[in-house]
C-alpha cells in the first residue's frame, strides 16, 4: 500500500509533465509502478526485458543479511560472477545499452526508465564516469530516482527519494 500510494502522489504531483514515454523492465515491482504512471500520464509503456535487475538465478531466496552481503561482493568485484550471479561489469553493458537504446528510438520528449536499483545504480555509475561501488547506491527501501539528459550527461544529483520530485518543483 505504501508503495501505491507513493506511485500515486508522483503521477499526480505535475512533476512528470512533459513525460512521453515510460519504459520498464519486465519484472512485476517495476510494472506495478511503471503501469500506474504511464496511464495517469496519458503516454505509452514500452516493456523491455532485458532492463531487468542484475540475473540473481544462481541464488534462490538469501536471507537479508546474507543477501546485503553477496550483494556487496557483487559491486566490490565487477568483474567476477558472485555465487553465479550476473557480473556487475556485464549487468551494466546490459542496462546501458538499453537505455541508449531507447533514447535513440524515442528522441523526442522526456522518458521516465523505471526499473531496479541495483542496475540503476550500475547506470548511474556509468553516467557519472565513475567506477562501479555500491558507495552509489540508492540505499535499502527503494522508490529512488535521478535525473539525466542524455547518455553523454552525467546524472543532475545522486539518487534522490521520489518525494522529492514535486518538492524542488
Amino acid at each position: 500500500m505504501l508503495g501505491q500510494s507513493r506511485v500515486a502522489a508522483v503521477a499526480n504531483s505535475g512533476c512528470l509533465t512533459g513525460t512521453k514515454l515510460v519504459v520498464s523492465s519486465a519484472e512485476t515491482k517495476a510494472l506495478e509502478t511503471a503501469n500506474p504512471l504511464a496511464e495517469t500520464l496519458g503516454c505509452s509503456l514500452i516493456v523491455r526485458k532485458k532492463m531487468h535487475e542484475n540475473d540473481r538465478s544462481a541464488t534462490v531466496f538469501l536471507p537479508s543479511t546474507e543477501f546485503e552481503a553477496v550483494v556487496d561482493q557483487f559491486f566490490a568485484h565487477p568483474d567476477t560472477s558472485v555465487r553465479g550471479w550476473e557480473t556487475a561489469a556485464i549487468a551494466q553493458s546490459r542496462i546501458a545499452t538499453e537505455v541508449q537504446e531507447c533514447i535513440r528510438s524515442h528522441p523526442d520528449g522526456d522518458i521516465l526508465f523505471v526499473g531496479h536499483g541495483g542496475v540503476g545504480t550500475l547506470l548511474f555509475c556509468h553516467l557519472s564516469g565513475l567506477p562501479i561501488s555500491r558507495d552509489y547506491d540508492q540505499g535499502i527501501g527503494g522508490g529512488c530516482y535521478f535525473e539525466f539528459h542524455s547518455m553523454q550527461s552525467k546524472p543532475m544529483s545522486p539518487w534522490q527519494p521520489m518525494e522529492r520530485m514535486w518538492e524542488s518543483d
